[in-house]
């Protein structure tokens, strides 16, 4: 540009020149912007190279980092001295042509509104950015278009907590519509619409079953005739997973209502209208079962954002060692414990991450990474029978003990049939991976040396307070009234004092919540209803004259199966009201031990990789190149045993503590 041209621009009045001043004004700032973020991104880059070898020289207890950074990262091309030199010129050639043009030649002004802008931008940035992912998350969708909720076949929203991963179901692209089917025919092929699939088909099959038993009259009393198309309808939505659980579960309340199933207890036996009945499940819905999920969970969402759960476990495998067989009974122990108190949900990924260390270390394939990934799934499944909130099926089987079992009589129970469990199962993999045998070479776990924090200590006293109080409640009860009530303890302590903020809580595991709700009121249903005298009627023709010993093995076994199939909670949800009811009618009453037994024995069903979250977590590990661990006939040949064995020693010792017990 001429001299001439040029003063007429920078000096011009017209409105071209003062156009052009603008542009060249925005595009001096963007340029000063972008130049500006570049020079930031690469000093973060140093600063977290230089903390990442910080880290590994306290954990290793090395002096890694000061030769690593003067010898290779300091003679990278975007840390060597020039090129930092040449940004930082390239950044400061613009403010006096900035001041030139914006500011009569101030150059102190010009670099106060460059700094301005660039603040605006990154502000603005961040916050387009943040609303973004908290536009997504709220609305439950991935940023790749698939859905996120919790709900499927061993979903949860227990990672959301935790902060762990959600294992998700396979789903087409976003966008894509599934290919019509064809069905092969001997007049050809014959396509079939998009919505003829696995979930329609069944789904209607199932409402077609539900209006045929509507329509029958296999009972006196209609209460009785709807309550067993209400349960059908529930089960296969449940069995085959047509909606999430607990939407299905959400569709109880509502058949309950609509269907009319409930009849009165002030001894007119009459049934309740739709408003009766309306306050009469809500009522039972929001139990102290309940409340005693929300204090587990909100101790589970404490532990694990404070870490106090790796710590601890960092703690124990430390002490076990560098040899094969040690480490994987040392991994299982730790799996079943955490599952005791974070949920067997929580327990495996936590112990996943454990061991990435050692994976990474094997070679493809090793029987031992099998053993190990298979070994943490099988003892958390254990776990879940460890403590009365270690699952939902267990509160579950506490709602319906009356009175309800103590924590320490749990404790006399399942700590030895877990244990045992535990050793079966290590034996069984050691047996199948010949593991023992192994000779691969393991690095120690190296313990955190870090002090506690306030925040940690808070967390750890308020739980072991929580823990001794439901442990003693029965002594307590002239005070609390019930473990539910101790368990608002936890929840006001933690999100009163801003250790769990309102993100935590948002993010509780609802669907859970809500599937043992829809549980409870199923339960309530079909003892309202009169169906489930019906199907007692009918058990009671089979039980006939047998002991409790024998009635108990065939409850394990109807458990087992449909716990292995469909799902732990749901199996509580079927089996423990009929066991209540067996219990109850017997010539010598057990309707505890009953309760309590068919409980354990919804955790040993993990014969399939489908048979609860852990085995989900399991089936879903993969190495470095994508490759899965573990396949099902993994599961078969070890969850198989391992399944029938834990269910026999609830069935054998587990019984003979609970008959030492009285129940």
């Amino acid at each position: 540009m001429s001299g001439a041209a040029g003063g007429a621009v920078w000096e011009g009045l017209s409105d071209w020149a003062i156009d052009t001043r603008i542009m060249y004004k925005r595009r001096l700032a963007s340029l000063f912007t972008t130049l500006s973020e570049l020079k930031q991104y690469v000093d973060l880059n140093y600063t977290g190279l230089s903390k990442v070898l910080k880290k590994y020289d306290k954990i290793t207890n090395s002096s890694l980092r000061q030769h690593y950074m003067t010898t290779v990262v300091d003679h990278t091309f975007p840390f060597e001295r020039a090129t930092q030199q040449r940004l930082q010129g390239g950044v400061q050639s613009i403010i006096p042509l900035y001041a030139d043009l914006a500011t009569g030649g101030d150059v102190d002004l010009a670099l106060k509104q460059l700094k301005a802008h660039l603040r605006e931008h990154v502000v603005w940035e961040r916050n387009t950015v943040w609303r973004e992912m908290i536009g997504l998350e709220r609305r439950g969708w991935s940023a790749s278009g698939g859905y996120t909720g919790a709900g499927g076949r061993g979903g949860t929203a227990a990672g959301a907590t935790t902060g762990l991963p959600v294992v998700q179901p396979a789903s087409p692209p976003s966008g894509l519509e599934l290919k019509p089917a064809e069905l092969s025919t001997p007049l050809g092929r014959l396509r079939l619409p998009s919505w003829v699939n696995g979930q329609t088909v069944p789904g209607a099959v199932a409402l077609l079953l539900f209006g045929i038993i509507l329509s029958c009259q296999w009972f006196d009393r209609v209460e009785e005739q709807n309550c067993l198309a209400l349960l059908v309808v529930v089960t296969v939505f449940w069995a085959l997973e047509i909606m999430p659980l607990f939407v299905t579960a959400l569709m109880v309340p509502f058949l309950v209502v609509i269907l009319r199933v409930l009849r009165s207890t002030d001894g007119e036996d009459r049934r309740l209208t739709s408003v009766e009945a309306t306050k009469f499940i809500f009522g039972q819905m929001f139990s102290p079962t309940i409340m005693l999920l929300l204090g587990g969970f909100t101790l589970a969402a404490a532990l694990s954002k404070q870490n106090i759960d790796k710590v601890l476990a960092t703690k124990v495998l430390s002490l076990a060692g560098t040899r094969p067989r040690s480490i994987l009974f040392a991994y299982m122990l730790v799996a079943c414990f955490a599952s005791m108190w974070i949920s067997n949900v929580a327990a495996p990924v936590l112990c996943y991450s454990l061991i990435q260390p050692i994976l990474r270390t094997l070679p493809s394939k090793s029987p031992f990474s099998k053993a190990l990934i298979l070994g943490i799934a099988l003892a958390s499944n254990v776990g879940g029978m460890a403590s009365p909130i270690s699952s939902p099926q267990n509160l579950i089987a506490l709602d319906y003990m009356n009175p309800p079992i103590s924590w320490l009589g749990w404790f006399s129970v399942s700590i030895p049939v877990s244990f045992l469990s535990v050793c079966l199962i290590w034996g069984i993999l050691l047996w199948t991976y010949r593991a023992g045998t192994s000779s691969v070479a393991i690095n120690p776990v190296r313990v955190n040396k870090e002090p506690f924090t306030r925040a940690q200590w808070w967390v750890s006293g308020v739980t072991v307070g929580t823990i001794i109080l439901w442990c003693v409640e029965t002594k307590l009860a002239w005070l609390f009234g019930d473990m539910g009530i101790i368990a608002i303890l936890p929840i006001v302590a933690f999100y009163g004092s801003g250790v769990l903020r309102k993100a935590d809580f948002d993010h509780s595991p609802w669907s859970i919540v809500f599937l043992a709700m829809g549980g409870i009121a199923l339960g309530k249903a079909v003892l309202s209803s009169g169906l489930l005298d019906q199907i007692d009627a009918v058990i009671q023709d089979v039980v006939l004259g047998m002991d409790i010993w024998p009635i108990l093995a065939l409850f394990s076994v109807i458990v087992l199966v449909i716990g292995t199939f469909i799902s732990h909670t749901i199996a509580a949800v079927l089996v423990v009201p009929i066991a209540a009811q067996i219990g109850s009618a017997m010539e010598t009453p057990h309707p505890r031990l009953l309760i309590f037994a068919t409980s354990l024995v919804c955790s040993a069903g993990m014969a399939l990789p489908i048979s609860g979250f852990p085995n989900l977590a399991a089936a879903n590990q993969e190495d470095e190149l994508g490759q899965r661990y573990l396949y099902p006939g993994d599961f078969y040949r070890n969850g198989v045993p391992a399944s029938i064995g834990a269910t026999a020693i609830v069935i054998t010792i587990g019984y003979a503590i609970m008959r030492l017990l009285g129940l």
